[in-house]
């Protein structure tokens, strides 16, 4: 007997029902697939025919999980919902076996908890990482895994959000056969679903099951302060550690009533719309207006890359690490020698920690060469920038690569600021010129800002994006102005906090404040970090731009004269022990005497000021971003500051943030500033137009970029 749906195939094959989700793409557990496997379920259970039951899947993953979409809408909760699913499961009068071929995240785990067992393949993915959408397992996922697996293995995958493979997961009794992932599959599958049927007592509830551990008070203290600095400000870690002990506690049915009830809670969160909003907005990114899927990726199987800096060597190692052989250009010899050098040292620590064999780090590293000639680059696919941030520089690089480079070969520039389209335009191939910014460390960083040029092909688009997934970066596509969108929106950020010590802050009480807001590292301590003769060589490409406001970051300037270039000479904004900052009473002194020779009033700034004056600017860019169509879509601004500049992930991205605490009081804030700050409030506190329309109409960006999807 068998019996297709769109989004299901139901079939009995010698006592064994068997349902296969084939509900593209990913068979989420939405209201539809909900009904459709309750409905088989109950076919089969009332089946005597039937002696045993197997939930698989026909597509790459065992199943996607929750459909998130849903999570903002009353299908959620529409009878039977995931919870409902789970216990029909668990309450079946037959075996039920969830064979898991391919991933299982979240919802599709939790009802391959409810089966009496799990079968997988060594390599396949199970998880629970509903906590970074800042939630729990609804369904049962704190109630089951502590019965099943244990209550430390359960508290790790619960709390930490990170998926296990099958060998890991028979290891630890969450999988109890392991099957390879070949032809016979399937065959083995039954094979074992026929044993457990013939087997008394072959049913195997949680309801039945107690959580073993000798002190599970003990254990879950000691864990909530393993995880406290992970977790500040947070509050799904903790609701998940309540729900782990009602599982040790309370009988499965009271517990699962908890679970439920606790879900429900963090959904409303703003810190849960947070998590969704990024998850959504990385599921958006990669939609590039022009771009089609006519637009075919170019073919790159070998790329080059132009200095062995820092930034260079990262950007190199990252290739390598993804299979691409990677030639270095350098100008001198013993500079190429250096960072060949580097390059091969990386692997081998990565080898010496475990990360990899130590054949296969030679491997990789013998993948690097180095040439002081362009004439070397002929083959290259792909021919990336890494040499000093000046248009100079940049202009004479590209024009020997458009020599030298074959035809059809990508040339990509890692500009942080700079004008691409300058760039590009001393080349013969315009359409081949892309900017590929990345963040540093570069084989660390996941953010990569995909810049396109105004004569950049789709096809050159479409294969960084490609590449981009490659090297497991995040790409996100922006258009050519100052800064693209990361650094543009970094500057009003930066700018203020450094002008709020000319009017009386003191650095650590800037930094203070961002660090309590949520911020990776305050604003001089980044600084500090990335080095002040960084943001010093920008402002030397800006001066006519910036020289109508002559307190324009003096107080870096004044650091940059002084040589206190940051971590790297000991001093900057903070004197440095080591890598800890300490203040130093010197900046106090370098502020007030630059504040009277520029005529800043100083006075006591409160906590509250600092934060408005570094965000609703920083925020009030964005804005402006968006207006000129620099960024596609609010979430493309998030996600780039969420990932390369250390906003918290917890509150969305800074335009979420915006629609969150509403547009009406940045633009109040703004305008007070405007007004309050005199002739230096007028130069920088203008609202964005944007900011205006929204606020004055009461539409969230979020409501605004939603309805302009729709009308194209």
């Amino acid at each position: 007997m068998s019996e297709n749906t769109a989004i299901t195939h139901y079939q009995i094959v010698d006592g064994i029902a068997t349902i296969t989700m084939t509900s593209k793409p990913i068979n989420a557990l939405d209201l539809t697939m909900r009904r459709t496997l309750t409905e088989h379920l109950q076919s089969a259970d009332g089946d005597d025919h039937v002696k045993a039951i197997v939930i698989t899947s026909n597509l790459p993953l065992f199943c996607g999980g929750a459909d998130i979409v849903e999570f903002q809408t009353e299908r959620l909760w529409e009878k039977p919902d995931l919870p409902d699913l789970c216990v029909t499961i668990e309450t079946s009068k037959k075996p039920i076996i969830a064979a898991i071929a391919g991933p299982a995240m979240g919802g599709a785990l939790e009802i391959a908890l409810a089966c009496d067992y799990r079968v997988a393949t060594p390599d396949a993915l199970m998880g629970l990482p509903e906590i970074k959408l800042g939630l729990l397992p609804g369904a049962g996922g704190t109630q089951r895994l502590p019965r099943i697996v244990g209550l430390e293995v359960a508290s790790e995958m619960i709390l930490l959000g990170d998926p296990v493979k099958g060998k890991y997961a028979s290891s630890c009794g969450l999988v109890d056969a392991l099957f390879e992932n070949d032809p016979d599959f399937y065959k083995h599958v039954l094979d074992f679903a026929s044993r457990v049927s013939h087997e008394s007592g072959s049913k195997r509830s949680c309801a039945d099951m107690t959580v073993t551990h000798p002190d599970p008070k003990g254990y879950l203290a000691g864990f909530r302060d393993q995880i406290a600095h992970r977790s500040k400000n947070l509050v799904a870690p903790e609701r998940c550690l309540v729900s782990i002990e009602a599982a040790c506690e309370l009988p499965l049915a009271e517990g699962l009533a908890q679970e439920k009830a606790g879900f429900a809670e963090l959904l409303d969160t703003p810190q849960s719309r947070a998590g969704r909003h990024l998850f959504f907005a990385e599921r958006e990114c990669n939609k590039v207006p022009g771009v089609t899927r006519a637009d075919q990726p170019r073919d790159i199987k070998s790329v080059a890359v132009i200095g062995a800096g820092t930034m260079g060597r990262g950007i190199a190692i990252a290739f390598l690490q993804a299979g691409y052989p990677v030639t270095l250009l350098e100008t001198t010899q013993g500079a190429l020698e250096q960072g060949l050098e580097k390059v091969r040292e990386h692997f081998q620590r990565a080898a010496q920690k475990g990360r990899l064999s130590f054949d296969r780090a030679e491997t990789i590293a013998a993948n690097a060469t180095g040439t002081l000639s362009y004439g070397d680059l002929v083959e290259a696919d792909l021919i990336i920038e890494a040499a000093f941030e000046s248009m100079n520089v940049k202009r004479q690089i590209f024009e020997a690569l458009d020599r030298h480079a074959k035809p059809g070969a990508i040339l990509a520039s890692n500009t942080s600021t700079l004008d691409l389209d300058e760039i590009a335009a001393v080349t013969s191939r315009p359409e081949d010129v892309i900017g590929l910014h990345f963040f540093s460390p570069a084989n660390v960083m996941r953010l990569l800002e995909v810049v396109r040029g105004a004569k950049t092909a789709p096809d050159v688009i479409a294969t960084a994006i490609t590449v981009a997934k490659k090297i497991r970066k995040l790409s996100v596509t922006v258009g050519v102005c100052y800064g693209f969108v990361g650094n543009r929106m970094l500057e009003p950020y930066f700018r203020e906090g450094s002008r709020l010590l000319l009017e009386g802050a003191t650095p650590k009480q800037v930094d203070d404040v961002l660090e309590t807001f949520g911020m990776a590292m305050g604003i001089h301590a980044m600084a500090d970090l990335a080095g002040v003769d960084v943001g010093a060589r920008v402002r030397q490409e800006r001066r006519s731009e910036i020289a109508h406001d002559p307190t324009y970051q003096a107080v870096q300037d004044k650091l940059f004269e002084l040589g206190r270039l940051g971590q790297k000479t000991g001093r900057g904004s903070y004197v440095y022990e080591g890598r800890t900052r300490v203040e130093d009473p010197e900046i106090v002194q370098i502020s007030a005497h630059l504040a009277d020779l520029h005529g800043v009033k100083r006075r006591e700034i409160s906590d509250q000021e600092i934060l408005e004056r570094c965000l609703f600017p920083l925020i009030n860019e964005g804005l402006l971003i968006l207006g000129e169509e620099i960024a596609t879509r609010p979430g493309d601004c998030d996600l780039i500051w969420v990932n390369g500049y250390g906003f918290p992930n917890w509150r969305g991205g800074p335009m979420h943030y915006a629609d969150e605490i509403g547009l009406s009081q940045i633009l109040e804030r703004m305008t007070h500033y405007r007004q309050s700050l005199g002739a230096y409030g007028e130069m920088w506190f203008t609202p964005a137009p944007l900011l205006e329309q929204l606020a004055t109409s009461g539409v969230t960006l979020a409501a605004h970029f939603d309805a302009k999807k729709e009308k194209s």
